[in-house]
């Protein structure tokens, strides 16, 4: 498996040789974005919880390649903007940490804002 790093090296380069940079705005891979999460959805709609959690080897394959897309548009997105992925992730999961105390929210899946002081 690639480092992220090595990752993003391969996608900057990919759209390098085909002089795709141009087109790699933060508002177009943005939108891209969307788009590939809407079609990661599409896998799941209608499914009940269970049958979302046991997909075939097929459609499991298929939901691979979407979240693939997905990632990638990310990946560009965060180099076009120099962002560090990891570091923001990290930082937003230090976020919800104090958002959502373990020992209050336990089990409990509202958001930060409908808990009670």
């Amino acid at each position: 498996m690639d480092c992220l790093d090595d990752l993003n090296a391969r996608l900057v380069r990919f759209a390098q040789e085909r002089d795709w940079e141009q087109f790699h705005s933060p508002k177009n891979l943005s939108m891209a974005l969307a788009g590939e999460v809407g079609e990661l959805l599409e896998h799941f709609q209608w499914l009940t919880q269970e049958q979302s959690r046991t997909l075939s080897p097929e459609k499991k394959a298929q939901v691979a390649l979407e979240l693939a897309d997905c990632l990638i548009y990310i990946l560009r997105l965060c180099e076009r903007l120099d962002i560090d992925p990891i570091a923001a992730a990290y930082r937003k999961i230090a976020i919800n940490e104090q958002r959502y105390p373990a020992d209050r929210v336990r089990g409990d899946a509202r958001r930060a804002g409908e808990y009670d002081d």
